[in-house]
């Protein structure tokens, strides 16, 4: 399996498939030295203490930790995080650029549009009917439709969520869009129990943990923990490297892509996945479907019933060889 890397939660959930091999890909060399904390962590601490060294629990010792399990770094990753002490004391997971985007809307802007007991009700059980009623009655008040619209338009969200040249090819007005994928969400009873939607209004993970992190996963995650490898480069780099592949997670890079590279992109990535093989990847703002290009290769797999977590995703694709 190919998967572009970020901060390697879907490379590490392929860990659950038994694959032969994860070859996680990014250009971005921090994204590469965070997943291997991840794994380090992984193969060497409980699922206990991986959850609170990574963040997704309160701890006071996560440097005693780190201090443990350092020498098993690689020693550029060793050296980058010798140098990034106060990260790891914080917790990595809230590290990156859009996570501090999203913990200050969390913090600075959800408290001027709903009270604590508000929010709290959005995450309590309760029936679609009742969400719908819930979301439409009370959490649905011009504060709410007026500050996510700020805070997400096209300029605060390319200064300081994501990198402005991924802005580029987005031709549609973000906010509108952002705030339409929240309203589907928020109003269906997924909403009540979704990790990425705690973490948006409320700064914290709660009880939630990532797909890998969970009890029921993480024995096989840590028993796969050598299956995965990293590769610093573009996906098709990796294809020079490891020839073809069986299944690619490609995240959302057709989305800071002009045509003429998500051609050329595409047309490689078809080259390189083996017979039967499929590719997954997103469309958040800007579409793109590799099928339409090489109808002959592949088509688009339709996934009935099944609720992104990653609500403010356009579509998720699958395209079957």
């Amino acid at each position: 399996m190919l998967s572009v890397c970020s901060g390697g939660d879907n490379s590490f959930s392929l860990l659950t498939n038994e694959p032969s091999l994860v070859v996680a890909v990014d250009i971005n060399k921090t994204q590469l030295y965070l997943a291997e904390l991840k794994k380090v962590a992984i193969r060497n601490l409980s699922q206990q203490a991986t959850i609170e060294f990574l963040g997704y629990r309160s701890s006071i010792y996560r440097l005693q930790i780190y201090q443990r399990i350092k020498s098993n770094l690689s020693s550029e990753a060793f050296h980058y995080w010798e140098n990034h002490l106060g990260v790891i004391e914080s917790g990595v997971v809230h590290s990156g650029k859009f996570e501090r985007y999203i913990r200050s809307f969390a913090k600075y802007i959800i408290p001027l549009i709903h009270n604590k007991k508000t929010i709290d009700k959005m995450f309590e059980a309760k029936s679609v009917e009742d969400q719908k009623e819930f979301y439409n009655k009370e959490w649905n008040t011009w504060r709410w439709r007026f500050f996510f619209k700020l805070f997400f338009s096209k300029w605060v969200l390319g200064k300081f969520g994501r990198d402005p040249e991924f802005m580029k090819q987005v031709e549609i007005p973000v906010s509108d869009f952002i705030l339409q994928q929240a309203q589907a969400h928020l109003n269906q009873k997924e909403a009540q129990n979704n990790i990425f939607l705690h973490y948006c209004l409320t700064g914290n993970f709660g009880l939630h943990l990532p797909n890998y992190l969970l009890q029921e996963n993480f024995q096989l995650v840590k028993q796969n923990i050598d299956r995965l490898v990293f590769f610093h480069g573009y996906a098709q780099d990796a294809f020079d490297r490891y020839g073809a592949f069986d299944k690619i997670n490609l995240s959302n890079i057709f989305e800071y892509m002009d045509d003429t590279t998500f051609v050329k992109v595409a047309e490689s990535v078809v080259n390189h996945t083996s017979c039967f093989g499929k590719i997954a990847y997103w469309n958040l703002m800007v579409t793109r479907n590799i099928s339409e290009l090489f109808p002959r290769h592949c088509k688009t797999m339709r996934i009935p019933d099944v609720v992104d977590r990653g609500f403010f995703y356009k579509d998720f694709i699958v395209n079957n060889f």
